[in-house]
């Protein structure tokens, strides 16, 4: 743009989302799911105002910002058009998504925020629903231990009314997962009533339900993303953690996505010592259907917590996995996975930070609301949907939130230089291992957790459920199929990393 940005007449991009926050807004581009920050009250009334005027120095003057801070406006202006948050109103076309790529100046600015997003946001940026915790498979290192579905599941009409909460509070995006979400009958109409109230819906799916039909259906949708699991670039490797055929489902949905013209699916990818040397043949398989590469770590939760010591990846595999990423840059997402990772030196592209209760949340099958998507486990569980005041009341009012939100002690990380860079790691990582949350993260990779792990009576933390082992009662059988009865609630979601997908641009 060569045009002084005071001179243009400005409005807020369609798919464009803005939210109130204690530090001034969030913005949230529903299309190219870019994130930005605007750090002062000041800077968001006068984007709120950009459209009433004929151009910007009328919306400075109605905000009441003295003239001579309008040359600092006038770059912050600049960078929001870049990131396509605003755009003239003569504007043609959008900036392509992705682009402009974010330097180690705003990577530095988004870190400045990581205070403030400790302390708690409005609404979640995005949360993760597990729909069910039916599934048609039995991975091995499965977060929520699916398998069977609960009987106590949310009813579509309780869906339906924390959908219509979320938009209420402007939640930008859902992450849903299970279980196989997509084996619940009302699945595809929750996610058209998602969409049709302006939530924003990414979903995890082994790939079982996406038929050429259903992908030419879901190219034609707005404000959907699609997420194929796949952990193995290989059939053996896939195989033997996801189960028989997996491998082959999974690249049916990829292809059938690609075939129908659906933009930028994502191929997931859950790290595990047997497969970090396969990170350019994943690249590979996304690269040749126009999809992107998504990397999460591998969490020792659920039934997780049964294979992390063999799965886990060596320390060897975190520095190559590091290197790979910092190649990759923002071609390929990993929804802050490995914020530890940043104990190395440099920080990885995202927030860096534990957003547990403060920024993300998850709801499960049967409305419990939990402190992070990877912490199904009583200690964290801050409440629920149905008898708790809605999800609005939990996030609000739950003590557990309240807690987390606190400043926290660093503990055994006191000491160490790279403490504000991987901010002690994952807490879930730290639970499910029986290490204590102010310590360091089981896989630190600077090695001060290898005593702790060595130690003598450590005691990692049983689940606090199970829906992969059939109960003493009488079970209650998974269908994948027509419901006998509408009346009949369905099930859970997936391992889904909260604020995958999000690309934060430049604060402005």
């Amino acid at each position: 743009m060569t045009a002084n940005p005071l001179d243009v007449a400005w409005e807020l991009s369609p798919g464009v989302a803005l939210r109130p926050e204690p530090f001034g807004a969030l913005a949230y581009h529903f299309g190219n799911r870019r994130l930005t920050f605007l750090k002062r009250g000041e800077l968001a009334a006068v984007v709120r105002a950009l459209a009433a005027h004929p151009d910007a120095r009328g919306a400075l003057a109605e905000a009441g910002v003295p003239a001579e801070q309008w040359p600092a406006y006038a770059g912050a202006l600049r960078g929001l058009a870049s990131a396509d948050m605003i755009r003239p109103r003569t504007a043609p076309a959008p900036v392509a998504p992705g682009t402009p790529a974010k330097t180690a100046a705003a990577r530095g600015a988004s870190a400045s925020l990581a205070r403030r997003f400790e302390e708690g946001l409005a609404a979640p940026i995005c949360l993760t629903w597990e729909l069910t915790y039916a599934c048609n498979l039995s991975c091995v290192h499965c977060l929520s231990s699916s398998g069977r579905r609960d009987s106590r599941e949310l009813t579509t009409a309780q869906c339906e009314a924390v959908i219509d909460e979320l938009q209420a509070m402007q939640v930008f995006y859902v992450n849903i997962g299970g279980g196989e979400p997509t084996v619940r009958p009302d699945f595809w109409h929750l996610l058209e009533y998602a969409v049709a109230h302006r939530v924003g819906v990414k979903f995890s799916t082994n790939g079982v339900r996406i038929t050429p039909e259903r992908a030419r259906a879901l190219a034609g949708m707005d404000y959907v993303d699609v997420q194929v699991s796949l952990d193995g670039a290989t059939a053996e490797v896939n195989d033997r953690v996801r189960g028989a055929g997996s491998y082959a489902t999974a690249i049916r949905a990829l292809d059938n996505l690609a075939e129908a013209g659906f933009a930028d699916a994502k191929l997931s990818v859950v790290m595990t010592r047997e497969n970090v040397s396969q990170l350019d043949a994943f690249k590979a398989i996304a690269d040749a259907r126009g999809a992107t590469l998504r990397l999460t770590r591998l969490r020792p939760s659920g039934r997780g917590a049964d294979v992390w010591d063999e799965l886990h990846p060596t320390a060897g595999q975190q520095r190559e996995l590091y290197e790979w990423l910092l190649r990759a840059g923002e071609d390929v997402l990993t929804g802050d996975s490995f914020f530890h990772l940043a104990g190395y030196g440099e920080s990885l592209p995202g927030l860096n930070l534990c957003g547990a209760g403060r920024v993300v949340c998850l709801i499960d099958p049967v409305g419990d609301v939990y402190a992070c998507p990877f912490a199904i486990h009583d200690t964290f569980r801050a409440g629920n949907v149905l008898t708790d005041g809605g999800f609005a009341g939990v996030w609000r009012g739950s003590e557990l939130f309240r807690e987390l939100r606190e400043p926290q002690t660093s503990g055994a990380c006191t000491g160490c230089r790279f403490f504000d860079s991987c901010r002690g790691g994952c807490m879930a990582a730290k639970f499910f291992t029986g290490l204590p949350l102010d310590g360091p993260d089981p896989e630190c990779v600077q090695g001060h957790a290898r005593d702790a792990l060595a130690a003598a009576g450590r005691t990692p933390p049983r689940p606090s459920q199970d829906h992969s082992r059939r109960p003493r009662s009488r079970p209650v059988p998974v269908r994948i199929g027509r419901r006998p009865s509408p009346d009949v609630p369905p099930a859970r979601a997936c391992a889904e990393s909260p604020l995958a997908g999000f690309v934060p641009s430049p604060d402005a």
